[in-house]
């Protein structure tokens, strides 16, 4: 460090990790956080911006460069208290907010080097606060005796419950699964995103006072127009759990999972667990087709449930892959094979239905498409058969209809999304809407940024 206090290093201060070959045999957290030490001295790598362009790239208005000086002076707990004025999750957006492309990309260290840690800092405030036992506060009670509906327990319904609950209003989440979280709980594996953390979380706004309904179906067990007969608003965070499929023969054969199938079993059915009675099939020649983050999750779990060789296919290159680096990074680390410029074709199968392999044809890329991406084109006579007795489908997501379709005058997209305006308001009166089911399938942090936007929307309209 400089006698300014300024740590002028160009690199970040190194996280450690599991060893790759032993981690990728159980389900232990892969990063492990930085001590004390290590976040003080990351933390003095911010310059305190007067400008903060890393806060424009946080969707939930972190206010950064505030919380990293608190940490840089190891006042770890006024740095807790001003990341959670806007950010009720933040162990887990420390953990799988795609920080790279947001937060640090617009850091203005990255001009000499790597940006600041603000993902890295930020968990291991959150991680703090938990062993330390400090909980969110109310900010309000200025909306006290409003009642509020949250259709959803996942990232934007969760934080549009906390924000709402914070200024006094009665929040009650409506959740179809048997647990709370989402795409945290049956998406994301335990070794990117402990349960033990999601249920800390979780537990926060329990506290606050949120009420949550489990197995409540809404759209069969109610209608969203129910819902309006005793809340003030609705607020619909469905996500976006529909899968897609590529449409090639074999995909109805035994041992064809959909992305989201196959992480359910494994993250929120313990199928990991051998405690745990959870059909899954024993495949030792896994396929994962998709370039994305829910390609690397649902590929590394395939090699810690037992799989001897795992294979992503992807139809471009590396570079075009839309998952985050750490994450390849992770996966080659673990071993897992990357199948660059293949795209699938047929699903083989044997006389009793099974898989037994994958037909494949090779790729060759063109021009920039419609997507912003360099499109790619398959090359003449390229086919080939792949060995695999599972194949796991992560092309993408859209959103169920059954919530939508309960509604009157809910307007939707021609892909099944709510239509919503900046505010997050739908077409219909006192509903608003965020995350996937509005956007379709993206980030974590992005659903928390519209269940934001939302919550701030609907305390204007419950003050009007």
């Amino acid at each position: 460090m400089s006698g300014s206090g300024v740590n002028k290093s160009p690199k970040k201060v190194d996280m450690p990790v599991l060893d790759g070959k032993k981690r990728a045999t159980n389900f232990r957290e892969v990063s492990l956080g930085y001590t004390a030490e290590m976040a003080m001295v990351e933390a003095a790598r911010c310059l305190n911006c007067v400008h903060k362009p890393c806060v424009a790239g946080c969707p939930v208005n972190v206010q950064i460069p505030e919380f990293i000086m608190k940490v840089k002076e190891g006042d770890f707990a006024e740095a807790y208290e001003i990341v959670t004025a806007t950010n009720s999750l933040p162990a887990m957006c420390g953990r799988v907010c795609p920080q790279e492309n947001q937060c640090e990309a617009l850091c203005v260290r990255c001009r000499n080097g790597e940006s600041v840690g603000i993902g890295r800092l930020e968990r291991f405030v959150a991680d703090w606060a938990m062993e330390n036992l400090c909980r969110l506060e109310y900010l309000s009670d200025s909306l006290a005796g409003k009642k509020v509906a949250v259709v959803g327990a996942g990232p934007a319904g969760l934080t549009c419950a906390a924000d709402l609950t914070r200024l006094g209003v009665k929040v009650t989440i409506f959740e179809a699964l048997h647990d709370v979280g989402g795409v945290l709980q049956y998406g994301i594996p335990e070794f990117r995103l402990p349960k033990a953390v999601v249920a800390h979380e979780i537990d926060n706004l329990r506290r606050l006072g949120v009420k949550i309904r489990l197995n409540v179906v809404v759209g069969r067990s109610i209608s969203v127009d129910e819902l309006l007969e005793g809340h003030d608003a609705v607020f619909l965070g469905t996500g976006a759990g529909l899968p897609s499929f590529m449409g090639i023969e074999g995909e109805n054969l035994l041992g064809v999972y959909s992305a989201n199938e196959w992480l359910t079993r494994i993250n929120l059915l313990n199928a990991y667990d051998k405690n745990y009675d959870t059909p899954l099939k024993g495949a030792k020649h896994v396929a994962v087709i998709g370039g994305g983050n829910v390609a690397m999750d649902a590929a590394r779990c395939a090699k810690r449930v037992g799989a001897e060789n795992v294979t992503i296919v992807y139809r471009r290159t590396e570079n075009e892959m839309p998952a985050r680096l750490e994450e390849i990074h992770h996966a080659k680390e673990e071993g897992i094979i990357f199948k660059l410029l293949t795209n699938p074709v047929r699903i083989l199968g044997d006389e009793s239905g099974l898989v037994n392999g994958l037909e494949c044809v090779e790729m060759e890329m063109g021009e920039v498409d419609a997507s912003g991406r360099r499109g790619a084109a398959p090359k003449s006579g390229s086919n080939f058969v792949m060995e695999a007795d599972a194949v796991v489908v992560a092309i993408g997501t859209s959103p169920n209809p059954l919530v939508a379709s309960s509604a009157a005058d809910l307007e939707t997209t021609r892909k099944g999304t709510v239509v919503a305006d900046e505010n997050m308001r739908t077409t219909k009166a006192k509903v608003f809407a965020g995350g996937d089911i509005v956007s379709g399938a993206a980030t974590v942090i992005n659903a928390m940024g519209q269940g934001k936007v939302a919550a701030a929307a609907i305390a204007e309209y419950l003050r009007e």
